[in-house]
């Protein structure tokens, strides 16, 4: 039985509603370099077009990223960013009517795709690599999900230490949600993410997903991204990232039953039957 608390997550003009069921945000990478897919989608049609077939799966949400985040990646500036990524959400938005994200930690790219029609800003720094991101974020009324990370996506698995993971990280996104809040950002607009695999050892993941029950506490919307990533791999014995759909479920399973309320996934059919599955159980239909 999930143990969800219901929400209203306000996304400028959008309410969607977390809590009653599973929703599923659909990865799409317009990278030459991300760990599982970087360079399939980096051509703008091919990337709309899958876009459109994860809608069409069963995505809610499409999370659109032009600057990878795996561990060892280097910067891009905001202007590659926004080459990468504005022609795809304009695509999108011509087709579509699907929420929109932007996996960003940048102002510039931030407030270009809300201007291209996105609604969502997912920064995978807490709105820390670039404060003016939470302006953006206040004047557009944008939904946005805060996450953590230890350093930076070039050092964070430089051997990350925590006396307590989870006390720290559920520390690190009440402090950071507060101050988006002081800063303009309506709770209602908030969502955490624990960044699984964002300067974590496996163990630290293993405790966080574990610890998933206190971080609901903190009172507010849960999202969690472990697909395909790298500790499902070393727990599974998978070595490459495309083989790690049933670990990644597994580890969706678990999430959903601890009190995540979005998962972000690549394997969007398999998620979106899964999420049936467990909402259907739970809600005693």
């Amino acid at each position: 039985m999930s143990t969800r608390k219901p929400y209203s997550w306000n996304c400028r003009d959008r309410e969607i509603t977390l809590g009653d069921r599973s929703l599923v945000m659909g990865i799409l990478n317009t990278t030459p370099d991300s760990f599982s897919d970087g360079g399939v989608y980096f051509d703008s049609a091919a990337a709309v077009a899958h876009a459109l077939e994860m809608e069409a799966q069963g995505a809610e949400i499409i999370d659109i990223g032009g600057e990878s985040t795996r561990p060892g990646a280097d910067p891009v500036s905001a202007e590659e960013e926004i080459r990468r990524t504005i022609p795809v959400i304009e695509g999108i938005r011509t087709q579509s009517n699907i929420a929109l994200s932007i996996d960003t930690m940048k102002a510039e790219v931030a407030a270009a795709a809300m201007a291209a029609g996105a609604d969502i800003i997912n920064d995978v720094s807490g709105f820390e690599a670039d404060p003016q991101i939470v302006h953006v974020a206040a004047e557009t009324q944008a939904g946005v999900v805060l996450m953590h990370m230890k350093g930076t996506p070039r050092t964070m698995q430089n051997a990350p230490v925590y006396a307590d993971v989870v006390k720290e990280v559920g520390a690190y996104l009440a402090a950071r949600a507060a101050w988006a809040e002081q800063h303009g950002v309506a709770r209602e607009r908030i969502v955490l993410d624990p960044g699984l695999g964002f300067g974590k050892t496996l163990e630290h993941n293993l405790e966080l997903l574990r610890g998933l029950p206190k971080l609901a506490a903190l009172g507010y919307p849960l999202l969690i991204g472990a697909s395909r990533k790298r500790f499902i791999g070393d727990i599974t014995g998978r070595t490459q990232p495309t083989e790690r759909t049933a670990g990644s479920l597994g580890a969706a399973a678990w999430a959903i039953a601890h009190g995540a309320h979005i998962l972000r996934v690549h394997d969007v059919i398999d998620t979106c039957d899964l999420c049936r599955m467990l909402d259907t159980l739970s809600s005693g239909e």
